[in-house]
């Protein structure tokens, strides 16, 4: 049987803040690292109180990634109420990374930026997928990790608690074994240093409140620019028995591949929240508008009056043969398969329409989406929106071209 056989939790404030919004839970078998945002102490109040719900127990029925996914998704809910009952807390949120760990396996539940590795025979492996603007291009292949260590979105997240009503967990379950030890953070730590030297110091410390400390240190020394938060703990086996047969056989496995969630979700008033702001990500969805009044993108369109719709849909049938007619005769329909624009889809994230920019009446579109990028378009600079997101037709490379620097941060 696996037991917890050493633990430490350690946090301070860094050398650029002057309160620490981070939270963390260290009570086997449960351990929980949160990291607050929002301002006027809104983020401590959100990560404390994500760490409360996991301080009450888990859940008696489910699995164990069920009745961590059901905690996160309580703490969600209360801050997400508290965010809109009280005018001082409006917007702030969380990120979270839990573990729980049984008989023969650890299971993680994670939200955010915030991470959980596991130490064994001097590697470090780790067990959490950043939500993270930077993390998504990187999984896209749009960035290497070099650039994506400088890129200067690198700390905007994509999904936390308490911005939205509900929120995406993801979870994992990994078999461990006698000796492996486990680090959850918050990226006030990752961000400073990198996988490497953490690796090394664990490798080298004699115990893990050393270790823990030795990290924190590290990330001062490296500028300490965000609150730094190490949870450590040693699994042993006590049993005299085998774990389960892959924790001994085998490496670890890498976390299940992620979908494009991150880059779907919902952005609020402010896009996806900065890290140094701290603000986090609220609905309504942000939509840019855009230039052309004859024609919008997705669900943009404006509604009819309510005296025109009884004889829409007959005049609007009768239109699209016409105009469809027309341009298929006369080659044009073809050719505008060659013309390509940029706008916003309906969750305000920048995207290349093939075809051209204009909505027929009756819902007939003259365009198809080509490409949804992974950056909001609240992150283009204010002074550059019109001439990007103006509807412009453009050659498919020129359009590419505009949207990979986006991505890239070499827009500016």
């Amino acid at each position: 049987m696996l037991v917890v056989a050493e633990t430490t939790a350690k946090t301070d404030t860094g050398r650029q803040r002057r309160d620490n919004e981070d939270s963390s839970y260290a009570r086997p078998p449960v351990f929980v690292v949160a990291d607050g945002m929002g301002g006027a102490q809104a983020g401590e109040v959100a990560s404390r109180i994500a760490i409360e719900a996991f301080a009450r127990g888990l859940p008696d029925s489910g699995s164990p990634e069920e009745r961590l996914a059901a905690r996160a998704r309580e703490a969600n809910t209360r801050i997400h109420e508290l965010s809109r009952a009280e005018h001082e807390r409006a917007g702030m949120g969380t990120t979270l990374t839990a573990a729980y760990l049984d008989d023969a396996h650890l299971s993680i539940a994670h939200v955010g930026d915030s991470r959980a590795y596991l130490f064994r025979d001097g590697a470090l492996t780790r067990l959490t997928q950043d939500h993270s603007l930077v993390d998504e291009l990187v999984r896209r292949g749009k960035l290497t990790e070099e650039q994506a260590a400088e890129h200067p979105q690198r700390s905007i997240i994509t999904r936390a608690l308490g911005p939205e009503p509900t929120v995406d967990v993801d979870t994992w379950t990994y078999a461990v074994r006698d000796g492996d030890v486990v680090l959850l953070c918050s990226d006030g730590l990752t961000s400073m240093i990198s996988e490497e030297r953490i690796a090394e110091t664990l490798a080298s410390a004699p115990t893990l409140d050393r270790a823990a400390q030795q990290l924190i240190d590290d990330a001062n020394e490296a500028g300490g620019r965000d609150n730094i938060t190490v949870v450590l703990f040693r699994i042993a086996d006590v049993g005299g028995g085998t774990t389960a047969t892959d924790a001994t056989t085998a490496g670890l496995p890498a976390p299940p591949a992620q979908d494009d969630r991150a880059a779907r979700a919902p952005l609020g008033p402010d896009g996806i929240a900065p890290r140094e702001a701290r603000v986090a990500v609220a609905s309504p969805p942000v939509r840019v508008p855009l230039a052309r009044t004859q024609g919008w993108p997705e669900s943009q369109a404006p509604s009819a009056p309510r005296r025109q719709r009884r004889f829409a849909k007959p005049l609007a049938a009768l239109l699209a043969v016409v105009i469809v007619l027309f341009l298929v005769g006369g080659g044009g329909f073809l050719a505008s398969r060659q013309l390509y624009f940029i706008g916003t889809n309906a969750q305000g994230i920048v995207t290349i329409y093939r075809g051209l920019p204009y909505n027929l009446p009756g819902g007939i579109r003259l365009y198809d989406t080509f490409y949804v990028s992974g950056v909001p378009a609240t992150l283009i600079p204010a002074d550059r929106r019109p001439s990007l997101l103006n509807n412009q037709l453009r050659s498919e490379g020129d359009a590419q071209s505009i949207v990979h620097d986006l991505e890239t941060g070499q827009l500016s």
